[in-house]
């Protein structure tokens, strides 16, 4: 074998990587513009490796993309732009591969956004213990391997995780598709009619909004009653002129799931320019995330275009 056969046959074995250790950075990181890069930057230290050596190739890659999303989330640069109430993670349409694996319900829940987001909370050794055992099902002693700690180091990191995010989140379980789009619809028809009675009556008596401002704000924008929440979600549901102006024309506004949440897209000509997804709990509303940040909806717009949509909620907004 060549040395251009050679590398072609190390290409392949990275490529047949590339999925998870995408689906594991984006958990680590909520970034799947990020996760990409750090992807990226393990096929670099695969190539630069004696790769003779490497006797499981999964198990190296798996090292190598963990510690270097480490490294991204302990930089000054990441403490900067993720602190508290400054961050959101970015949204997927469900489907997208970089949401695998999704065979069990612990998988599917640490890529909702309401765990990416208590993911926040965990120092990033946490965070990694808890994705390579919930997510990934990896032994106390690989993790160990990965992480290069003792297995009663990766022990504790799981405990103090999982109790962190189980002490802060509210979880009603999964919805089936036709609840979760009955959830939507009400809360758009009510929200579009101006009906704020029927509006705080779709929400939990501790219902929280938060909204990224179109990135236009260097901190989230945080409601923190149902009142509020209704009257904000009556003004922003209000189409007008400027708004269509804003967000590149007409748009039409279509149910989705997004990292297995429903949610509403604001779609003109084929872009997402808006999500609104809904943190559900007891046939009610509990979070309300609005995203538009242009940044944060590049790879949900690149899903949306090979998607079939449903028919949209409203044509014309």
């Amino acid at each position: 074998m060549d040395m251009t056969a050679a590398d072609r046959f190390d290409t392949s074995r990275f490529e047949a990587s590339r999925n998870r250790l995408a689906s594991l950075a984006y958990r680590l990181l909520g970034s799947a513009a990020d996760a990409e890069d750090a992807v990226q930057d393990a096929f670099l230290h695969w190539q630069a490796a004696d790769r003779q050596r490497i006797k499981v190739p999964e198990a190296w890659l798996t090292k190598v993309a963990t510690n270097l999303c480490l490294d991204r989330l302990r930089s000054a640069q990441a403490r900067r732009e993720r602190t508290v109430g400054a961050w959101l993670p970015e949204p997927l349409l469900d489907g997208d591969p970089m949401l695998g694996p999704a065979d069990t319900f612990e998988q599917r829940e640490t890529v909702s956004l309401a765990v990416l987001t208590l993911m926040e909370r965990l120092s990033p050794l946490e965070r990694a213990v808890y994705i390579l055992r919930e997510a990934f099902s990896y032994s106390h002693a690989e993790i160990a391997e990965i992480l290069d700690i003792t297995e009663s180091a990766s022990q504790q990191h799981l405990h103090r995780a999982r109790h962190r995010i189980t002490a802060a989140r509210r979880s009603g379980g999964e919805l089936d598709p036709a609840s979760a789009r009955r959830i939507v619809e009400e809360f758009l028809d009510a929200a579009s009619s101006g009906r704020t009675e029927r509006l705080v009556a779709l929400l939990t008596d501790d219902a929280t909004a938060i909204s990224d401002g179109a990135g236009l704000t260097k901190k989230l924008l945080q409601y923190d009653t149902p009142e509020r929440i209704a009257a904000i979600a009556r003004a922003g549901f209000k189409s007008t002129p400027a708004k269509q102006r804003l967000a590149g024309g007409v748009s039409a506004v279509h149910f989705a799931l997004v990292n297995g949440a429903p949610a509403i897209l604001f779609v003109p000509g084929g872009k997402v320019v808006g999500a609104v997804t809904f943190d559900v709990t007891g046939a009610k509303i509990a979070t309300v995330r609005g995203i538009a940040a242009p940044a944060r909806l590049v790879r949900l717009t690149e899903a949306w275009r090979q998607h079939e949509p449903d028919t949209p909620l409203i044509t014309q907004w």
